[in-house]
C-alpha cells in the first residue's frame, strides 16, 4: 500500500455490471446466474464533500441524487473499510437492469460500487476477489446475487465463520435464458416477509435433490432442466403476492418449460435448452397472457462486472 489516502481529483473509472437471477427455482439464497443486461457507470473523484449524480434508464425517476444513493454508500463503505477517506464523487449511470423486477438491480448497484471503489483505490489498496465479495455482502446482506454480478456465470454462494464465499461454474452452451418482465414491481423485503421460519423436512429434502440436479443440468445436461428447477421452499409461499407471475410459471411448466420466479420476482425466468425452445416459450406467453410481459432474450454473462480507468474528462458510459 502506498501513502496516498484519497485518489487524485479527476481520476475516473468506467464500470459495467450484469443483471442476475437468484434462486433459479430450488437454489434458494445460494445459486445465482449472471445475465446479459447491464448497468454502466462512470465514477470520477471530485474534491471532498462534492457530489454529482446523473442517472438514466430503468428506475431513474425514483433513484435518489444524494448521499443515500446505493452506489455512493457502497463506495464510501469500501473506502472506510480500508481506512481511506472517500473523495467527492461524480456518478454518471445508465441502468439497463430492470429495477424491482427480480433481476438483481440492487446487487448490480452494490457490485458496481465495490468495483468503482476498487478502481479508484488501485495502486493504493488492491482488492482481491475475496475482498470484493466481502465488501458487497456487507452492504447487500447476502451473496447470492452479488457473486454472479461480480464474477459472472453460474455461482454457488455460501457464508461461514470467515465470511462469504463463492464458486463459479461454466454454464452449458445449450442453456438459453429468456426473461419475461411485467410492468409491476416487487420489493425483496416484501417477498421475504411471506416466508415462514420453518419448512417441512420432506420439502427441504426435495429441494436438496433438485439443487444438486440443477448444477448438473446447467453445466452438463440441459435436458434435465424442467425437473431440476422444481421448488418447494419459496415460490409457492410467494404465489399469492404475485398471482400473475405464479399463473405464468405454472402455464409454462405445464407446457414443458423450465420456468421459475426470477429472484424475489415478479419476473419469470425460463431456462430453455436451446434458442428454438425459448422462442417457443415467448410465443406461448404472448398467446396465453392478458398481462403485458416484456420479453428479454438474454445470454449467460460469463465475464461478470468489469472496471477500467478512463481518461480524465471522459465522463461518458461507453462499452
Amino acid at each position: 500500500m502506498g501513502e496516498s489516502t484519497t485518489p487524485a481529483v479527476g481520476r475516473s473509472v468506467f464500470v459495467r455490471v450484469p443483471a442476475t437471477s437468484a434462486n433459479l427455482g430450488p437454489g434458494f439464497d445460494s445459486l445465482g446466474l449472471a445475465l446479459s443486461a447491464y448497468d454502466e457507470l462512470t465514477v470520477t473523484a471530485l474534491p471532498a464533500g462534492e457530489l454529482e449524480i446523473e442517472v438514466t434508464g430503468s428506475g431513474a425517476d425514483s433513484i435518489p441524487r444524494d448521499g443515500s444513493h446505493l452506489i455512493v454508500r457502497t463506495i464510501q463503505h469500501v473506502f472506510e473499510a480500508f481506512g481511506r477517506t472517500a473523495p467527492g464523487l461524480r456518478l454518471t449511470a445508465h441502468n439497463g437492469v430492470p429495477h424491482g423486477r427480480g433481476l438483481g438491480s440492487s446487487a448490480a448497484a452494490v457490485a458496481a460500487g465495490v468495483l468503482a471503489a476498487a478502481g479508484l483505490l488501485e495502486g493504493d489498496v488492491d482488492l482481491t476477489d475475496e475482498d470484493l465479495l466481502r465488501m458487497a455482502n456487507d452492504v447487500e446482506g447476502h451473496p447470492d446475487n452479488v457473486a454472479p454480478a461480480l464474477f459472472g456465470g453460474l455461482t454457488i454462494a455460501w457464508i461461514d465463520e470467515t465470511g462469504p464465499h463463492h464458486k463459479k461454474l461454466l454454464v452449458h452452451r445449450g442453456v438459453s435464458p429468456v426473461v419475461f418482465v411485467p410492468e409491476t414491481t416487487m420489493s425483496t423485503t416484501k417477498a421475504r416477509s411471506v416466508l415462514g421460519p420453518e419448512v417441512p423436512r420432506e420439502d427441504a429434502v426435495f429441494n436438496l435433490s433438485r439443487s444438486a440436479l440443477l448444477i448438473a443440468a446447467l453445466t452438463q445436461s440441459p435436458d434435465l432442466l424442467l425437473a431440476a428447477t422444481e421448488d418447494k421452499l419459496h415460490q409457492n409461499y410467494r404465489a399469492a403476492s404475485m398471482p400473475e407471475t405464479d399463473k405464468l410459471v405454472r402455464a409454462l411448466r405445464a407446457a414443458g418449460f423450465a420456468a421459475v420466479v426470477s429472484g424475489a420476482g415478479p419476473s419469470v425466468l425460463v431456462l430453455a435448452d436451446g434458442p428454438g425452445r425459448r422462442a417457443e416459450a415467448a410465443r406461448l406467453v404472448a398467446s396465453i397472457s392478458d398481462t403485458p410481459w416484456e420479453t428479454l432474450m438474454l445470454a449467460v454473462d460469463f465475464k461478470g462486472g468489469t472496471v477500467r480507468e478512463t481518461p480524465v474528462g471522459a465522463d461518458r458510459h461507453d462499452s
